[in-house]
This record gives structure tokens, C-alpha cells and sequence, in this order.
């Protein structure tokens, strides 16, 4: 006896899956570098920073207009309130190049995630974080290198006021924590925010769509208050792109100033 066609069976929610982040191959340059949708997003991200920076800076006005005033605000800011208030005006001036790049760079890649049919972080896969974080490590070693060639690395894993035998056990902690941990602890921070801002988003709207337009009935009323709930979260998702931005550029100088300061 053949099984009648299950035509009236329910409709079935398909949430977020894990396999976002790992989108097909759209083409592949010179043959051999496969390049991504998210590839593609990190690519117009780099751009658009590229693009605003050179149109705000490419002709300074004394009295400048209204784009020129938001370029200048957004350098400010890195400028004073993450190298200068950490480093001093010296360093900041040393080291203002990274920390600016690595600030806008989180930013632009971050907020793509909200953008619409683009709709995923720049930063949402391992690649971008985990360069930043390389950058941000290698600038605290070449900062403290260069402060002091001889006693950096001796006064990192052996700091002074500490007993002779307990540097048996303080040793292997500052290395693991200093040399490890950090470069590890900034590349997952900024990683895990972003891949969990968007499973969340994607599960949010996606339930508005499943409630409204596919169970229907009362179970609208379920897929508004997702609606709501998604809107609300798209908000929130802006202050936490916002937010990684600026605790990856602050991090870092926090590094550099460690790297810098009079005992090393």
C-alpha cells in the first residue's frame, strides 16, 4: 500500500547553522586563492575605509566641512582617548598608525554584520581577528625590544621584587599569560562576538518569517514580537561593533604601554 503524499505536514523552521561561515567558493584568483562571500565583504570593508579616510583627508580645509569634521572626530578619538590617554603624546605619535587601522578596520568589517545583503561581520571567521591580533602582538614585542633590548624579555617572565624560588612558579605563568594567552584571548574575544551577533540575528528574523509568513494565524503575533526582538538586537549588535573596535585598539596600547613602561 503506497503512503499518502504528507502535503499537509507542518511547516518545518530551519534556524542558523554553523556552516555560514564556511560559504562556497565563488571563484578562485590566479587559479589558486579561493575567494568567499565573506572574502567579498572583507574586501568592500577595506574599501569603504580606504575610500572615506582618502575623500575626508585629500584636501584639509582650515574651517572644515561636514564629512572632513566626522574624519577628523573618528581620528581624534583614537588619537586621544586611546593613544594619548594610555601612552602619552610621544608613543601615541609612534604607534597611532596601528592603533588607527586596527580600530577602523574592526569597526568597518564588525558593522558590516547589520548591513543589509551583506548581513555577516567581516570578522566573523578566524582570518581578519586573528591578523589583527598578530599585528598587535608583534608591535608589543617590537615596542619593548626597542624600549629595551637587553631586559625585555628578562624583566617579562622574571618581574623584580619576587623571591628567587617562586620564580618557578610566576615564570611559567607570565609566559604563558604574556606570550600565549594574549594574542589567543584577542583573536577569540573578537571572533566569538561576531559569529554569536549573527546566529543571533539570523535566528531572530528568521522566526519572523517562519511565524508570519509560513505558520501564519496567531502565530504572527510571534513572529512581531521576533521582528521586535531583531531590531532591537540590530541596535545592540551597532554598540558591540563598536564596542570590539575599540577594546581591540585599546587592548592593544594597553600591550604597547606595557611594553614601554620604565621598567623594561
Amino acid at each position: 500500500m503506497i503512503a499518502p503524499f504528507a502535503a499537509d505536514a507542518p511547516p518545518e523552521f530551519h534556524g542558523p547553522s554553523i556552516d555560514e561561515f564556511f560559504p562556497e567558493v565563488l571563484f578562485n584568483v590566479f587559479g589558486v586563492i579561493p575567494v568567499t562571500r565573506i572574502n567579498l565583504i572583507q574586501i568592500l570593508a577595506t574599501i569603504a575605509v580606504v575610500l572615506i579616510f582618502w575623500l575626508g583627508t585629500r584636501r584639509m580645509r582650515v574651517v572644515p566641512g561636514r564629512f572632513q569634521s566626522l574624519v577628523e572626530m573618528g581620528l581624534d578619538f583614537v588619537r586621544v582617548n586611546i593613544g594619548e590617554d594610555l601612552l602619552g603624546r610621544k608613543d601615541a605619535q609612534r604607534f597611532l598608525p596601528i592603533l588607527t587601522t586596527i580600530f577602523f578596520m574592526v569597526l568597518f568589517m564588525n558593522i558590516t554584520g547589520i548591513i543589509p545583503f551583506l548581513n555577516i561581520a567581516g570578522t566573523s571567521i578566524i582570518a581578519v581577528p586573528l591578523t589583527l591580533a598578530i599585528v598587535s602582538y608583534v608591535t608589543f614585542i617590537y615596542a619593548g625590544i626597542k624600549k629595551s633590548p637587553k631586559n625585555f624579555f628578562k624583566n617579562s617572565l622574571f618581574p623584580s621584587g619576587v623571591p628567587w624560588p617562586i620564580y618557578i612558579i610566576v615564570t611559567p605563568i607570565e609566559l604563558i599569560s604574556t606570550f600565549i594567552i594574549r594574542p589567543v584571548t584577542l583573536t577569540l574575544r573578537l571572533l566569538m562576538n561576531m559569529m554569536v551577533g549573527h546566529l543571533l540575528l539570523v535566528l531572530f528574523f528568521a522566526a519572523t518569517q517562519f511565524f508570519i509568513f509560513d505558520m501564519g494565524g496567531w502565530w504572527s503575533l510571534l513572529g512581531a514580537g521576533s521582528l521586535a526582538f531583531g531590531f532591537i538586537f540590530t541596535l545592540f549588535e551597532i554598540l558591540v561593533a563598536v564596542l570590539q573596535a575599540y577594546v581591540f585598539a585599546l587592548l592593544t596600547a594597553v600591550y604597547i604601554q606595557l611594553a614601554v613602561a620604565e621598567e623594561h
